[in-house]
């Protein structure tokens, strides 16, 4: 392994911190937001700067961006982390911030990462000094803000959001690192398929992929024609040992469970198990994967196939006996028969109407047929009187029985689909029904 290229420097920052940008066009992504024309850029062109909400993955630049704006507004940028300090690092923050302001005129950006992480009386401490302009509040979550964020706070501020970087995107912001005399100042060679390979296994990242190639740059040596060189073979060592990014807790894990849940609802065995090993490769736990598994095989597939569920519940149990990697090729088995199943809802939607009419509707007494009768004195009651027990009956059913509380008694819930088994629980049900409806022995008219 060579020395490192940055060994003996003095007051050494990452690679990532070096390439920040100077100007908006500089700034690499966002063309939605900071484009040319855009909204917010005209807003910060024009001096006419506000508070917001940064909201978007990790390494898009969401730093980046609050530090550019105060650099163009000519503000002075005071920084806190969520996840470091409190309510006292924020009243000294205020402090310096009016002092700055009455005494210097100048103004300052206050950017808050992780905004998220405060509870909500921190939240509340910054809301006054957003009102009477002490200073500019810019917020970088990677959370939803609807969900995490006081609505005081976001009704004081307005939310950007920050998507993850195109792979043309990140392949501007190596280039750039491997050529800029901030950056690695054409010292280092990489051809154009390693860079592509770099850029895509970034995922959007742009600080990930800029710490990749500052580590693969560590590992370059000396080729044929004495050029210092990253190949396949150190950009493999660094990504092998370099931790995937897979947020668990945020949008970006949400959105593969949701990719997975409607590929396997849409009958793409391929979708399926693409979004099944992405979530896998992320770090995922698969024991998470298999309870949905089994909510999928209940809520898409029900009655038209109930060995779904069966499958899901012993890939659940493979996973748990054998782990990883063993286990996960059942989750795979498990996931491609439920995209092939065939699919029906109507488990689903039975259970939400009736579990939505049981909350509206007053609290329907058991039908006096339908009651217990243990005791003498609730058999001199009637508990019990006139149940029809469904063995006595032709075929086992009490055909003109009714099992609902009268008021609802004409009710229906559970409606097969045509495909599957539920064709036949369909065609059962018509002729349970036309015995019913034929039946001189009906219990409500």
């Amino acid at each position: 392994m060579q020395d490192s290229l940055f060994a003996g420097q003095q007051g050494f920052r990452p690679l990532a911190a070096r390439m920040r940008p100077g100007n908006l066009d500089e700034y690499v992504g966002q063309a939605h937001l900071v484009g040319p024309g855009k909204p917010l850029r005209r807003a910060v062109e024009q001096g006419q700067l506000h508070s917001m909400i940064l909201w978007g993955p990790p390494g898009v630049g969401k730093t980046t961006f609050a530090q550019l704006l105060a650099n163009l507004g000519d503000l002075s940028f005071e920084t806190v982390s969520a996840v470091l300090s409190g309510v006292k690092d924020i009243r000294a923050i205020v402090e310096r911030a009016k002092h700055r302001k009455h005494s210097e005129g100048r103004d300052t950006l206050l950017f808050v990462d992780e905004v998220h992480r405060f509870n909500k009386s921190q939240q509340d401490a910054f809301l006054p000094h957003i009102e009477d302009g002490t200073f500019i509040f810019v917020g970088a979550t990677t959370e939803n803000p609807s969900f995490e964020l006081n609505s005081a706070l976001l009704s004081r501020t307005r939310v950007y959001v920050l998507k993850n970087l195109e792979e043309s995107d990140v392949l501007v912001l190596l280039q750039r690192a491997l050529a800029s005399d901030e950056g690695l100042d054409g010292q280092v060679a990489v051809d154009e398929s390693v860079l592509a390979t770099m850029a895509a296994a970034s995922g959007g990242d742009g600080r990930k992929a800029l710490n990749v190639l500052e580590v693969a740059a560590d590992l370059a040596e000396e080729d044929a024609q004495g050029v210092m060189r990253i190949t396949s073979e150190h950009l493999e060592q660094v990504l092998q040992t370099s931790l995937r990014r897979f947020d668990k807790g945020g949008d970006v894990f949400y959105d593969q469970i949701s990719a997975l849940h409607k590929s396997v609802r849409g009958s793409d065995p391929d979708g399926s198990l693409y979004w099944l090993c992405r979530m896998l490769d992320g770090g995922c736990d698969p024991l998470y994967v298999a309870r949905r598994l089994v909510r999928i095989a209940s809520e898409d597939i029900g009655n038209a196939d109930p060995r779904a569920l069966q499958l899901a519940m012993d890939a659940w149990e493979a996973q748990e006996r054998l782990g990883s990697p063993e286990g996960e090729l059942a989750l795979a088995q498990a996931v491609t028969y439920l995209a092939l199943s065939p699919k029906s809802n109507a488990v689903y939607k039975a259970f939400n109407q009736c579990m939505a009419d049981i909350r509206n509707d007053p609290d329907y007494e058991v039908p006096v047929h339908l009651r217990n009768a243990p005791t003498k004195l609730l058999k001199s009651l009637g508990h019990g009187d006139e149940y029809r027990y469904a063995h006595d009956e032709p075929e086992a059913f009490a055909a003109g029985e009714s099992y609902l509380p009268k008021t609802i008694h004409q009710r229906r819930y559970y409606e097969p689909v045509n495909r599957g088994l539920e064709i036949k629980l369909a065609e059962k049900r018509q002729r349970l029904d036309t015995r019913n409806t034929e039946s001189p022995r009906k219990r409500y008219p």
